[in-house]
């Protein structure tokens, strides 16, 4: 089962469970904060995606796969969950959507469309994969090493954060080698059957191109009672950019 980070609401109401499945090269830790806050009436449980952070590495990283990951951890925990996603793991919500709709109640999808992209992130995973975790004694010193090929401090901020220097030895907490593999299958979105009837938001970033108008056709064939919003000045890491702004807007959609 995927590892996960149980947040105990903090008045519990008769509200289901809230599950939070992050993006590519994220982990559960990466929501912390938001989870706290969304953790007001509701359990939250974030979970690390298969070959990310401390759940299990396997020998395939597809949608079918990861949504069958998130309805195990549903089942575990009582049945049926609102859930959210980002970016791949907002595709992995939809999945989970269409092919199990019944652990499903409400579906937040943040910033991505079931529609296969035409870029990569290979170019990442050779930036990480050119840094030997034993051949640096700090973050500060990683960072540097990062830096000469990689001049985005943020994304260097980001991809920092799954480089585990306390373990023995120190180890990138990726999948690095599967993930490369299996990139063509992370940016696109298989053939699938089904449609999601629930209440599903597809909440997007200002700035952002990943839902674009004509996706619009597609998203309302597999989720007809798709309801679209923007969070203003945000881009794709909306979470991050935005976070006050992503709460609320998540909030009065999970309760209305």
């Amino acid at each position: 089962m995927l590892n996960m980070t149980l947040y105990r609401a903090e008045q519990p109401s008769d509200a289901p469970p809230l599950l939070i499945a992050h993006g590519l090269f994220g982990s559960a830790r990466n929501w912390g904060v938001i989870c706290r806050r969304l953790a007001e009436t509701r359990k939250v449980i974030a979970v690390d995606m298969r070959n990310h952070g401390d759940s299990p590495w396997t020998e395939t990283h597809r949608y079918p796969d990861m949504a069958a990951d998130l309805a195990e951890v549903i089942r575990a925990q009582g049945g049926q969950a609102d859930v959210l996603g980002h970016s791949m793991g907002g595709k992995a919500a939809m999945m989970l959507a269409l092919t199990e709709p019944e652990r499903v109640r409400r579906l937040v999808v943040a910033d991505v469309a079931p529609v296969a992209y035409d870029h990569d992130q290979t170019r990442n995973v050779d930036v990480m994969r050119g840094l030997d975790p034993a051949t640096v004694a700090t973050r500060g010193d990683a960072d540097r090493k990062l830096a000469e090929v990689l001049p985005d401090a943020g994304l260097r901020a980001f991809f920092l954060q799954s480089l585990d220097l306390k373990s023995d030895p120190p180890r990138w907490r990726l999948n690095l080698d599967l993930l490369a593999a299996e990139m063509p299958h992370i940016v696109g979105w298989p053939a699938v059957e089904g449609r999601f009837e629930g209440p599903t938001l597809f909440l997007t970033g200002e700035l952002s191109t990943y839902v674009r108008p004509e996706h619009r056709e597609t998203i309302l064939r597999l989720f007809p009672a798709a309801r679209f919003a923007e969070l203003k000045g945000a881009g794709h890491w909306l979470h991050a950019e935005k976070p006050r702004a992503f709460e609320d807007t998540v909030r009065v959609f999970l309760d209305a």
